[in-house]
């Protein structure tokens, strides 16, 4: 969509075949998209493949910090005005991914911790949130902050302030927004949490779904073990007499 759908000519390149600067935040977003897209495909290769599943979940957990990390640093070097109402959006939304990075990162040494991973996907939510907001706050005209408007700049709308009394108007709403839309996500996560330990009330047992390779093999000399050891006697009236084994 950003390279095909968005731009008027349905192409993102100039005549001469190179990227126009008006084009550039189009192949920023696409580029963090695909960073997201190798991660998902690698997830699911990683995840048929065997026989050392927890090497392969570390592995997932690292391509996944990978695409967080170059998401953060998308946004951070965006070729989108950082000084406006935009840029106020942007650099909130980096503090969110900042969390997604770092407790992705945790999630390597820490794989099995539930804090880790619930923050984690309270983080990516707030995410999907803050880019509706901006979607809805930015690029629609009657939601324009008072003393601002919307201007046509290299390609696409920019939200623009008549005055520096209304931009910081217009940024202090941008920081209640996300203020308010951080304690719904959290009031959400916990609500949730809170239904969920109503109704699932005994406490997990987290097991590997797929074992390794050398507990596999164990575990079948352990059954062999105990068939043989089982095949050794035969009922006898009410005891046991060993079977004799022929030589």
């Amino acid at each position: 969509m950003e390279l095909i759908i968005g731009p008027e000519a349905h192409q993102p390149f100039d005549v001469d075949g190179t990227i126009p600067s008006n084009h550039l935040h189009n192949f920023e977003h696409a580029s963090m998209s695909l960073s997201l897209l190798i991660y998902a495909w690698f997830a699911i290769a990683l995840d048929r493949t065997r026989p050392r599943p927890r090497l392969h979940g570390e592995m997932t957990m690292l391509l996944a910090a990978a695409a967080f990390a170059q998401q953060l640093l998308m946004f951070h070097l965006h070729s989108a005005d950082h000084m406006g109402v935009e840029g106020q959006y942007h650099q909130l939304l980096q503090a969110v991914i900042a969390v997604s990075l770092a407790t992705t990162l945790l999630g390597v040494a820490l794989p099995r911790s539930f804090p880790v991973s619930f923050v984690r996907s309270a983080s990516i939510a707030f995410q999907g949130v803050w880019f509706v907001v901006m979607g809805f706050m930015l690029w629609t005209p009657s939601l324009i902050p008072k003393g601002c408007f919307m201007n046509r700049e290299e390609g696409h709308r920019v939200v623009r302030c008549r005055s520096d009394e209304a931009l910081h108007r217009a940024k202090s709403l941008v920081n209640l927004q996300f203020g308010w839309c951080m304690a719904a996500t959290a009031v959400f996560c916990m609500l949730l949490y809170l239904f969920l330990s109503q109704s699932y009330t005994e406490e997990p047992q987290y097991l590997p779904l797929v074992n390794d390779a050398a507990q596999e093999e164990e575990e079948d000399l352990e059954s062999q073990r105990t068939l043989t050891e089982s095949d050794s006697f035969v009922p006898m009236g009410k005891g046991f007499r060993p079977l004799e084994l022929e030589r």
